[in-house]
């Protein structure tokens, strides 16, 4: 049963990307080459629709579900603004106010936090806060792929792991439709993949991160998952670390510097390390076993005792930070000292 989405929306995804290639090209739709992209010639960008496809056409042959409906209402809405941004390239600010319309909307068909479980006791209803909360963590959870993917195969990637993580654990609670819609979200990604790897023949544009990201974010508060939700987002915190980490500093670095928090820049995790000699295809290698080793510690802390939780966290905290470092800064002042 769970062979079956994994395959068809890779299938899917794999055969209508080269199309989605050409396309691209008829359309205009192109990232050329500038400061800040590392690309070197212009390169198609509508990836994202092949990935969407996959994920659609797997889930409406699944059947019927409320969260599936949900999913495919406010996931077609992502992907539709995802579409205008790669071919218009709408302002940070146009894209923001469409990203919470959309949360909202799911919102309002169910995808919601409604209360939070403390794994190991208590309940809390959020009551008005329920509607904030959702709406932070969508927004936040699909702008942290959008973010982050600025290297071929970099967010597909983390996607791949952070949802085979998110898989584990809903399997880990018996919530067998959270399985199988995040499946299909691992297995059209990777058909995808088939082409994004350095060197990409195809880029998934906003329309591709942004849908990937919002998948993300609604498949940690489907279900039954609502009923664990404090746990849930623990572990979908930590497979996605990379991201979330890398955005929060990136918001806090632009903060700092008295520039808009939603202006590109050249200073992202990815970034650092290619300052450092890396090339593409390593400095991708090297997030992806962060990312790996991150979603291990995710396990972990759903298997945990209190203790052993709060201790997995710290070091994991800790690890980020350290990684955050800018060691290509740090080694000249060294140098420049001795």
């Amino acid at each position: 049963m769970f062979f079956y989405p994994l395959l068809v929306a890779g299938i899917i995804s794999l055969i209508l990307t080269p199309q989605v290639k050409k396309l691209a090209f008829k359309v205009g739709a192109l990232d050329y080459p500038n400061q800040r992209r590392v690309n070197k010639q212009p390169i198609p960008n509508l990836g994202g629709l092949a990935i969407y496809a996959g994920v659609v056409f797997t889930l409406l042959l699944l059947g019927y579900s409320r969260d599936f409906l949900a999913i495919l209402v406010s996931g077609s809405l992502i992907f539709g603004l995802g579409i205008l941004d790669d071919l218009y390239e709408l302002s940070a600010w146009n894209k923001l106010i469409g990203q919470i319309v959309i949360a909202l909307v799911a919102i309002f068909l169910g995808l919601q936090i409604q209360f939070i479980t403390n794994p190991w006791g208590g309940v809390y209803y959020l009551g008005w806060l329920s509607i904030p909360l959702t709406l932070i963590w969508l927004v936040g959870i699909t702008n942290t792929i959008n973010l982050i993917d600025g290297l071929d195969g970099l967010a597909g990637g983390i996607t791949v792991i952070a949802a085979i993580t998110l898989a584990i654990f809903a399997y880990q609670q018996g919530q067998v439709l959270t399985v199988i819609l995040t499946l299909t979200v691992i297995g059209s990604t990777l058909g995808f993949l088939r082409y994004n790897f350095n060197p990409a023949q195809i880029f998934m544009g906003d329309t591709g991160s942004m849908f990937l990201g919002f998948m993300l974010g609604v498949i940690s508060i489907t279900g039954a998952l609502k009923s664990v939700t404090a746990l849930t987002l623990i572990v979908s915190i930590l497979a996605l670390g990379i991201p979330i980490f890398d955005t929060l500093l990136s918001i806090i670095r632009r903060k700092l510097a008295g520039q808009p928090i939603f202006q590109a820049d050249n200073n992202h995790f990815h970034h650092k390390l290619l300052a450092l000699g890396l090339k593409q295809f390593e400095v991708v290698l090297i997030i992806y076993l962060i990312s790996i080793f991150l979603s291990m510690i995710a396990i972990g802390v759903s298997l945990a005792t209190i203790e052993e939780a709060l201790f997995l966290l710290g070091s994991a905290i800790l690890f980020l930070i350290i990684g955050s470092l800018d060691f290509k800064k740090l080694n000249s002042e060294l140098n420049l000292g001795n």
